[in-house]
């Protein structure tokens, strides 16, 4: 009989940069370790229960990774700026929750390039370096750049995204380990391109604002994965409510089944049991 190991909410994979890293699968309260499982058959039944991330009422449908339909209709971290925060509004004075973004967005951001599906550049707060390449499935990683809030931080994405892709191909990230980049020439190249811009963004917003960082080391990261999936096919709970397999590999937000994957952060406070074969 299978062993349960655990039942409640999803949440994203917990992550620590480590050789490879260490994946951690939040079930409420608990956190599962998967690195143990890995090789081993896994569980994972959806029990028709989908409680509210922030307020935990239950729902029945998940709104923007988690929520309800009134909190994602309210919380200003459900805003369209946190998916394009170059357009942030928060110095109009109409952000719906200035307390929480003074503590989220005007606070440091890095805008960095990644290899994971390829070159990206991409932005994240800065206490969330490496946690951000790691759930983005990147390879390697290098901060370009420290801005003073996460607008500035969209304003410079957007400049650089004129020369270089800003999403990743969860398919081609999934398919194996990127070619090599050569992030140190690209962010060069970057900074260089977009020379001029730049130091307007300085004269608006101040010359601290926009911080080069030609010193900042590159990251690199190995994921758990003792077999990459030929055509990745994604899992829905919503259509398949039991899965169950062979834990091929974490990479990612992503859980393997050979070439079957599911992605844990787009299921946020679905509820699950999780069991593993004896």
């Amino acid at each position: 009989m299978p062993m349960e190991l655990g039942c409640g909410p999803l949440d994203k994979l917990r992550s620590v940069l480590a050789a490879p890293v260490s994946y951690a699968l939040p079930l409420g309260d608990v956190e599962l370790p998967l690195g143990p499982h890995i090789g081993n058959t896994l569980r994972i039944e959806y029990i028709g229960v989908i409680t509210c991330c922030h307020c935990g009422r239950k729902s029945k449908r998940s709104f923007g990774q988690g929520y309800c339909y009134p909190c994602f209709q309210r919380l200003a971290q459900c805003d369209g700026c946190i998916v394009k925060p170059e357009t942030c509004h928060f110095h109009l004075g109409t952000c719906r929750e200035p307390e929480w973004a003074q503590g989220a967005c005007m606070v440091p951001h890095i805008v960095y390039l990644a290899n994971s599906s390829g070159l990206k550049v991409g932005i994240t707060r800065a206490t969330q370096v490496p946690t951000r390449w790691i759930d983005q499935g990147a390879i390697e990683a290098l901060p370009v750049l420290r801005v003073s809030t996460r607008r500035l931080s969209g304003l410079a994405e957007v400049l650089f995204g004129q020369s270089v892709a800003d999403k990743t191909n969860w398919r081609l990230m999934l398919g194996g380990p990127a070619a090599p980049v050569d992030l140190r020439a690209e962010a060069s190249r970057l900074l260089d391109t977009h020379r001029a811009a730049l130091e307007d963004l300085r004269l608006q917003f101040g010359e601290a604002s926009v911080q080069t960082l030609p010193d900042a080391a590159i990251t690199s990261i190995e994921y758990p994965v003792r077999e990459y999936p030929l055509k990745p096919q994604s899992l829905n709970l919503d259509k398949t409510p039991v899965i169950e397999g062979r834990l091929t590999g974490i990479k990612g937000q992503y859980l393997m089944f050979g070439n079957q994957v599911f992605n844990v952060r787009n299921f946020t406070s679905y509820h699950v049991r999780v069991s593993a074969a004896d």
